[in-house]
């Protein structure tokens, strides 16, 4: 048995000794070989014509120096992890939004043999635009409908925050109702649900109010108002989002504020107006812009971004009914200009401070 014993511990002894014979040739051969190798090509990358770092000093080209501080480093060492996000928005937004603005100025369709042809024509897309009897019409919906639409969508969510902020029975429950059509508007859902007009309300497509408007005021103001009644339930689908921004931000304010105004003779609505909107005010301009954005993404089958996909691809260039990519990019950019005065106006009337009475 002991002979048994012996072998054993002969057997895993010489296995532990050829563990420790690698790893003492392992770390020699790292010691000898790669190591220096490695100390060479540091050197290398530290010191050369473009690069040398001395210290706390880095010289680029020989004659820009550079003091390396923590907080540079930090910086550094951030603009590297996000290096690939930065890549992937020059290569996919950014010169992909240049490009159509250079095509804006160009009579630009595609060739199967050579490509994109463009032929430059300066401004003569813009004022084809301007002096168009379809767009100009479309363009004015469009701001109308904004300027309509996203209040009551703010102040439909702002109120459904607040309530779903009381201490209510299934909370959840409530968040996740005014969630869903956010999750269900997206992608080509919402789009067979509009062809099939069932993101309309037929009680208000059928009112008298609809008719009173569409025959007693003008098409500038007439226009925007239908299609707010006749999509008001596609409308406060954009909502979904909102609520959730104003409730996280309901749920940040400090309780002890609102038992102290309370103590203090506070009614729920000074409340609100005191305490309630001027803490969420800054949230107020996040969901602008989300709303303004998703609305403007929105293509309506007839609507900007519809005409301007037709123009890109239906037709030949010889066709009357093409104008190329070249209008197409036109329409885009004209559409993005009224899409950031839309926000900058909105913002900017949510940043003009009332001044109190003295």
């Amino acid at each position: 048995m002991k002979n048994v014993l012996n072998h054993v511990k002969g057997f895993f002894a010489g296995i532990k000794n050829g563990f420790v014979r690698a790893w003492r040739a392992a770390a020699d051969y790292h010691y000898h070989k790669i190591s220096p190798s490695y100390d060479k090509i540091k050197h290398a990358l530290k010191n050369n014509v473009i690069v040398r770092i001395e210290g706390q000093q880095l010289t680029l080209f020989s004659f820009l120096n550079i003091t390396i501080t923590r907080r540079r480093r930090e910086g550094f060492y951030g603009y590297v992890f996000i290096l690939l996000w930065l890549l992937g928005f020059l290569v996919f937004t950014l010169y992909p939004m240049f490009y159509s603005l250079y095509l804006s100025f160009n009579h630009a369709y595609y060739s199967a043999q050579t490509g994109v042809v463009s032929t430059f024509i300066g401004f003569e897309n813009y004022l084809s635009i301007f002096r168009s009897q379809v767009l100009l019409p479309l363009f004015a919906t469009y701001l109308g409908k904004m300027v309509l639409s996203v209040p009551l969508i703010i102040v439909f969510s702002i109120l459904i925050a607040v309530l779903i902020n009381n201490p209510i029975k299934l909370k959840g429950f409530w968040r996740t109702v005014f969630f869903l059509p956010v999750v269900i508007a997206t992608g080509p859902v919402i789009g067979e649900l509009a062809n099939q007009d069932a993101t309309s309300l037929p009680a208000l497509q059928d009112s008298e109010v609809l008719l009173f408007i569409t025959e007693n005021l003008g098409d500038w103001l007439a226009n925007p108002l239908e299609i707010i009644l006749t999509s008001m339930l596609l409308i406060l689908w954009y909502a979904g989002i909102p609520i959730l921004i104003f409730l996280a931000g309901l749920q940040k304010i400090d309780t002890a504020i609102y038992e102290a105004a309370s103590i203090d003779g506070a009614s729920p609505w000074d409340r609100f107006w005191k305490i309630t909107l001027p803490s969420i005010k800054p949230l107020i301009s996040v969901a602008i812009i989300y709303v303004v954005v998703t609305m403007s993404l929105f293509v309506e089958p007839g609507g900007i971004l519809d005409l301007a996909r037709i123009h890109m691809l239906v037709g030949a260039p010889d066709s009357a009914f093409f104008h190329g990519y070249g209008y197409a990019a036109a329409i885009a950019w004209i559409y993005f200009i009224l899409m950031v005065i839309l926000m900058v106006i909105f913002v900017g009337m949510m940043s003009i401070r009332r001044r109190e009475e003295a």
